[in-house]
């Protein structure tokens, strides 16, 4: 059996397109059209690459129309440090995405990074251990973070808020520890690139993935294309203006989307209903969806506020984008219809009836692979990055 690092190794001698059509195949088996749309190059190319692959062993054909990689030693690891939470991917190479192995823990780098780490690599350790492979095998790591990054130099871009520090560089930290490379993008980024490649099997060009938990990012993919803007700050939907005289935000600004649906400002609204009583206030978002689902007025009442207030945000998002398909993310996806139908409800009623009617066949809906959409798309960015420049 090949080994796949080893093959990704050789790999930087041979052209870049034969290079790109394995790196896509080992991150989705598929047609040469889907092939094509993903690597960016004409189907010709493509299909000489994916028979030049096929002499070399590298890939599988034999199994109906799509092009499959050959069997090989490998596993490809994605990684999500969200404010509250941890959660790693496995994927042995040439396996699906739905067989990859998942954890999912509490501490996130609210902890401290330094504090984390241990978490963190132990968690990769066990889950790759899940797929019998070993840490030895591991090809690549994605490193999804809730912060703007600057793709020139996978650095944060300023302003770095809290709880992250200017010096710190997770990639880097990773890197050394895992012994492998390290890519490091936007959370929201990610979870975009995870929808377009395996929300679905034939790819939608234009998406947008809206993660909602602490705070609100969105993921923007236009074609083949990432859209990270000049310094990664592309898709800071959660800065967003929707109050001028709105509470201030940890940003600087005021009246952000974030001071209105993120998870802090969710929790206050109930503390703020339960003054004066001895009722009991949730802990946290999920602790807030939970009581909702089991009829608590109030709860309820501000996860549908917070829909309302989100399907404005995603109006305007619809007017400059004009997206095919917009997919709720994050923790606030656990709270299903509750926040999905008044979003859609303000999202059609604010949006220019154009973006969002028939026959554009417009679609609004939760995000089949919550809560690790992130981590899988962090998957994808790490084999990617061997085709960087």
């Amino acid at each position: 059996m090949r080994d796949a690092r080893e093959l990704l190794e050789q790999a930087a001698s041979v052209r870049e397109s034969l290079k790109k059509v394995m790196v896509e195949v080992m991150v989705k088996p598929g047609n040469q059209v889907q092939l094509s749309k993903r690597a960016g190059y004409s189907q010709g190319l493509v299909s000489e690459a994916i028979k030049e692959l096929g002499r070399l062993g590298v890939v599988d054909r034999s199994r109906g129309d799509k092009v499959r990689l050959g069997e090989m030693r490998g596993v490809a690891v994605g990684i999500d440090i969200g404010f509250n939470h941890t959660s790693v991917v496995a994927r042995p190479l040439g396996h699906a995405a739905e067989e990859a192995t998942k954890r999912r823990s509490q501490p996130g780098v609210n902890l401290g990074m330094a504090q984390l780490l241990p978490t963190v690599l132990a968690m990769v350790e066990e889950t790759v251990a899940d797929t019998e492979h070993d840490m030895g095998e591991v090809v690549s790591a994605g490193l999804a973070v809730p912060r703007m990054v600057d793709s020139r130099t996978g650095r944060f871009t300023e302003p770095v808020l809290p709880p992250w520090d200017p010096a710190d560089d997770p990639a880097a930290l990773l890197s050394q520890a895992l012994s492998v490379r390290v890519a490091v993008d936007n959370d929201a980024n990610l979870g975009a690139l995870a929808e377009q490649v395996y929300g679905s099997d034939e790819p939608v060009e234009h998406i947008v993935y809206v993660k909602a938990s602490t705070g609100v990012g969105a993921g923007i993919m236009l074609g083949p294309n990432l859209v990270r803007g000049q310094r990664g700050m592309a898709g800071e939907l959660g800065h967003l203006a929707v109050d001028l005289n709105g509470r201030m935000c940890l940003c600087g600004g005021r009246g952000c989307l974030d001071t209105m649906v993120g998870a802090d400002a969710l929790l206050a609204k109930v503390r703020q209903s339960h003054r004066g009583t001895n009722r009991e206030n949730p802990d946290s978002l999920a602790d807030l969806i939970a009581r909702a689902k089991d009829d608590d007025a109030v709860c309820r009442r501000v996860l549908n506020d917070a829909g309302r207030v989100l399907g404005f945000g995603l109006a305007q998002l619809c007017n400059l984008l004009n997206p095919h398909r917009i997919v709720i993310g994050g923790e606030l996806a656990a709270a299903g219809d509750m926040v999905l139908g008044p979003c859609d409800y303000e999202l059609r009623r604010h949006a220019l009836h154009g973006a969002t009617s028939e026959p554009l066949d417009f679609e609004l809906g939760l995000s089949a692979l919550s809560p690790h959409a992130e981590a899988h798309g962090a998957l994808v960015l790490g084999l990617r990055s061997w085709t960087s420049n």
